[in-house]
């Protein structure tokens, strides 16, 4: 059988890079090597780009051989730049495993669209609209879903503190895994709370706090038909939940614990589910993502935030969420690439 040639595109030059790093050493380990043979594209955190035997420790420095993306459509792959050896390498599919920067917000989706190599995940448009989380909220509200308020800054914009009702959230308006963003109880903290979101982005999003418990969908497909995981809550012991930036994440959070399935009456659960889905179409979104809601006391769904690169590491919440459903990551793996194979809509 002839084997599907996979490129898998992971590191990268922002705050997510470990993370990258860790989610696609789940991949290769989950990664069906009797239908794939996978080409690891690993970027540095300088931005060099460099074909590697995997993700394990110390592939920035290993041997290495340097490569790009070819722009010619008519022969998409690699091109390998080392000195007198300008091959290409055909590339079926590409599995883009980045978060955040670069990763999730359409830019690493152009530069695929530009060299015609089907990729998984969002396309351009929902992975802009996701990763800019006040666009979100606006296209969300639009199809009539509940979101928080919000307000958009600028980086040094002076900010008068007297007209929010605390606690609220300071976040960097385009940024992931909790990067940046700081819980606001009085007005005395908002100036440190919007300098350091500003370090992460020029715009900055001041977030109303909802009241009410944080739950995760793990969401699978194009616009036919959705598949979801089994929800989860995010049960916290202080402060809120800041993924992916604990000292030693694979012992667990520093400050919750995940429920899965959530432990919420099955009605809620189904609403999120649905809700989920809904938002995942108004926003375009394919492939896989993991919708967070709050669901509140009377009974309400309201957007938290949508991940079109969720986490898949062996501590990631999507992974579980799937897998409690009973579909282990390679099934995810598998689906994701053969919804990338198929185009959209399918």
């Amino acid at each position: 059988m002839t084997k599907l040639h996979v490129g898998i595109i992971f590191g990268g030059g922002f705050e997510e890079h470990p993370v990258s790093v860790k989610s696609t050493q789940e991949v290769a380990k989950n990664l069906d090597l009797d239908q794939y043979e996978p080409f690891y594209i690993g970027i540095t955190k300088s931005g060099a780009w460099t074909l590697c035997d995997g993700p394990e420790d110390g592939w920035e420095d290993g041997p290495g051989r340097p490569v790009v993306l070819s722009p010619d459509r008519s022969n998409p792959g690699l091109l390998v730049l080392d000195p007198g050896d300008h091959q290409t390498i055909k590339l079926d599919v590409v599995l883009p495993v980045l978060h955040g920067r670069l990763g999730e917000d359409g830019a690493i989706q152009g530069l695929l669209e530009i060299a015609g190599i089907p990729y998984a995940g969002c396309d351009i448009p929902s992975s802009a609209l996701c990763i800019d989380k006040s666009l979100t909220y606006s296209v969300v509200a639009g199809a009539g879903i509940g979101t928080p308020k919000f307000w958009i800054v600028a980086a040094g914009d002076e900010v008068d503190a007297d007209r929010f009702n605390y606690p609220i959230f300071v976040k960097p308006a385009r940024s992931g895994s909790s990067f940046g963003v700081s819980k606001v109880s009085t007005k005395d903290e908002l100036p440190d709370a919007l300098r350091t979101a500003g370090q992460f982005d020029s715009k900055i999003m001041i977030e109303e706090a909802v009241v009410g418990s944080e739950i995760g969908c793990a969401v699978l497909g194009n616009d036919g038909e959705l598949i979801t995981g089994e929800v989860d809550r995010v049960a916290l012991t202080h402060g809120f939940f800041k993924i992916h930036q604990e000292d030693d994440p694979e012992s667990g959070s520093e400050n919750a614990t995940f429920i899965v399935p959530a432990d919420i009456p099955v009605a809620s659960r189904e609403l999120v589910r649905e809700t989920a889905k809904a938002i995942y179409r108004a926003l375009g979104c394919r492939g896989l993502a993991r919708v967070d809601l709050f669901l509140t006391e009377d009974g309400r769904a309201i957007l938290n935030e949508v991940n079109t690169l969720p986490g898949l590491t062996s501590y990631s919440r999507y992974p579980r969420m799937m897998a409690a459903a009973g579909m282990p990551l390679s099934e995810v793996i598998d689906r994701v690439i053969g919804l990338a194979l198929a185009g959209p809509g399918r």
